[in-house]
């Protein structure tokens, strides 16, 4: 779909279908998964035809709900629907993957610097003492 245009007429989009979709390979195939699992289908009715879309929402939106999209009125199955009029609560899990590796990153130091520690605690240097050919440090 391309990018929102103000100028564009509005129409009333209606949800037909909403279904899970758990897109797995999607998360082994690019990195971190979407939060946005439901996959909505809805038609509105622009320059005289219906016209068909769908997007993926973090939230279900029921059967028959209504919701503005914009179209392109010299191509009306261009469209596109306004990210506010199907918004969505913010992520807990994308929060949760960012505080985990800052709290990795600071552990990794912390330790890092602890390790370092212990090699430089005792600076002093060394007597070696031989006994019976064996070299043992004091």
């Amino acid at each position: 779909m391309p990018n929102s245009n103000e100028t564009w007429p509005e129409a009333i989009a209606t949800v037909l279908e909403c279904r899970y979709d758990m897109r797995a390979g999607r998360a082994l195939a690019f990195g971190v998964p979407s939060g946005k699992h439901f996959r909505i289908r809805y038609n509105y009715f622009a320059d005289g035809a219906l016209h068909e879309g769908q997007l993926y929402s973090a939230t279900a939106m029921p059967q028959n709900t209504l919701f503005p999209v914009r179209y392109n009125p010299e191509l009306p199955h261009e469209h596109s629907h306004d990210n506010a009029a199907v918004s969505s609560p913010p992520n807990p899990r994308r929060a949760m993957f960012v505080v985990g590796v800052i709290g990795s990153v600071v552990l990794s130091a912390v330790w890092f610097g602890v390790l370092r520690g212990c090699h430089k605690s005792d600076t002093r240097p060394q007597k070696v003492v031989r006994k019976n050919a064996v070299r043992v440090c004091c």
